[in-house]
């Protein structure tokens, strides 16, 4: 019942984000396999409009933060406030306290605020003064970043960027998926005339994740999905040039999260064991933002997809 609960729900998410069925799966795979995501493309795309949708199909609170370069810390996380009638400080909790946020352009925020957000991300909660406050036990992080301007923007390091379960690349859709979000977007503003999505609770979710952590996955396909990682850190054991192409390779983080995602694909796909195209479908999203390109491979216009890829091919399948 669960599986078809959410199989629904993806429906209703590509109905209403048109073109971009790979940023719908990820939204999935990410708040089945208890992680967050980070998204990148050009504005426009309905990255708001995704994460909003979601947060209505799984009985969650919705919260857009902007990054700007004068962001604080404190902006996110919440401050204590003086309050003069009772002489106490009382916290005052900020957007983090919500179930589903969407960090706007994280990179355009200075490290203090990116830390903030990524020590949340991680240790789900926050510390403010000498006190530690808990975030909700459904917590998802969409971050995005805009690929078109650099200027006045603090990139991520790549310490911070493994905190993230997924890294997703998104482009501008077809013509014909154009012509479709030209009239939905006309029907909702003549009337509201939105289909209406789901509605999961949170107790359904977390038995979800139970589900699928206690999913089957033969010993072979785990020796298969670790020497997936270990290839690149030993490309050099695969291929000399693939080698010449990876300065640093994934961390156990990675195989960590290779295993999460590719089991919440097999459950989203109605299987109860995990299979190689389980692991393949998502190895690009898992690894991408967690590998370092030597210079070489960035003089030859060899970009991370091309080298994953090439693992992928050289990996024997068991």
């Amino acid at each position: 019942m669960a599986v078809s609960a959410f199989t629904q729900l993806q429906s209703y998410l590509n109905s209403q984000i048109i073109g971009q069925p790979e940023l719908t799966q990820a939204l999935l795979l990410a708040i089945l396999a208890d992680g967050h995501l980070l998204v990148e493309g050009p504005p426009g795309l309905a990255k708001t409009r995704a994460v909003n949708s979601l947060a209505k199909g799984v009985e969650g609170s919705f919260q857009r933060v902007q990054f700007t370069p004068d962001l604080l810390p404190a902006d996110i996380t919440g401050t204590d406030i003086y309050r003069q009638q009772t002489n106490e400080f009382i916290f005052e909790a900020g957007p983090l306290f919500h179930n589903l946020i969407l960090a706007d352009e994280i990179n355009r925020a200075p490290a203090k605020v990116q830390s903030a957000l990524l020590e949340a991300m991680a240790e789900r909660q926050i510390t403010v003064g000498k006190n530690t406050y808990p975030l909700p036990d459904l917590f998802l992080v969409m971050a995005t970043q805009n690929p078109l301007e650099q200027e006045g923007t603090y990139p991520l390091p790549e310490a911070q960027l493994d905190r993230f379960l997924l890294h997703l690349n998104i482009d501008y859709p077809d013509a014909q998926s154009e012509l479709a979000i030209l009239r939905l977007t006309r029907g909702e503003a003549i009337a509201d005339s939105s289909t209406q999505p789901p509605e999961i609770c949170q107790k359904t979710l977390f038995e979800a994740r139970k589900e699928i952590l206690a999913m089957h996955l033969s010993e072979p396909l785990e020796r298969y999905l670790v020497q997936l990682i270990l290839a690149t850190r030993q490309a050099d054991k695969i291929d000399q040039s693939l080698a010449s192409w990876i300065e640093f390779g994934a961390s156990p983080r990675a195989t960590i999260a290779l295993d999460r995602c590719a089991r919440a694909h097999a459950w989203l796909s109605g299987r109860d064991f995990v299979a190689p195209e389980d692991i393949q479908s998502v190895f690009n999203n898992v690894l991408r933002h967690r590998i370092i390109l030597s210079y070489e491979a960035q003089a030859d216009r060899i970009d991370k997809d091309h080298v994953l890829n090439e693992i992928l091919a050289r990996v024997a399948v068991p």
